[in-house]
């Protein structure tokens, strides 16, 4: 069964900025086809939750107290790069918006509530070394492509 890398948050692990998790029922059904490894790559990176709310500007990342914790974020994305590569992980399901997971969008680094499109930190090391990112809400695509695959195997060629 191939492995998957997946935000800690998405299965439940209460690891993001506000002391919560974000579970998606969608868990169970990858469960049939994937064995997932959850990870959060903030607290790998040493941050604490709850915690500080923070965003990526550019090429740093800051909390709200404006302070700089990029060292946090690099470390935090060596150790899922590193987990990648030990595991021969090559697909990862991150957290839309996360300054660390994002895959589309990511708030904008001023704390104004507002996304544009960018990665998380994390998301951008892991694309830039082979591995396939999609965001947790492209997991229903993802389970369609995978169903239809398994159903292609179960019906027979027709001659």
């Amino acid at each position: 069964m191939k492995k998957i890398l997946i935000s800690a948050c998405l299965v439940g692990d209460k690891v993001r900025y506000d002391g919560k998790g974000c579970y998606t029922p969608l868990i169970k059904e990858l469960l049939k086809y994937y064995e997932l490894v959850p990870f959060c790559p903030e607290v790998e990176g040493g941050l604490k939750s709850p915690r500080l709310r923070s965003e990526r500007r550019r090429n740093e990342v800051r909390n709200e107290k404006l302070e700089v914790i990029t060292d946090k974020f690099d470390l935090g994305a060596e150790k899922a790069l590193n987990i990648c590569q030990y595991l021969n992980i090559k697909m990862a399901i991150l957290k839309e918006d996360s300054p660390s997971c994002g895959v589309h969008q990511i708030y904008n680094g001023y704390f104004q509530k507002r996304k544009i499109p960018g990665q998380g930190w994390t998301t951008e090391l892991l694309t830039k070394h082979g591995i396939k990112v999609i965001s947790d809400q492209e997991i229903e695509d993802l389970l369609k492509i995978k169903e239809a695959e398994e159903e292609r195997k179960e019906k027979p060629l027709k001659k």
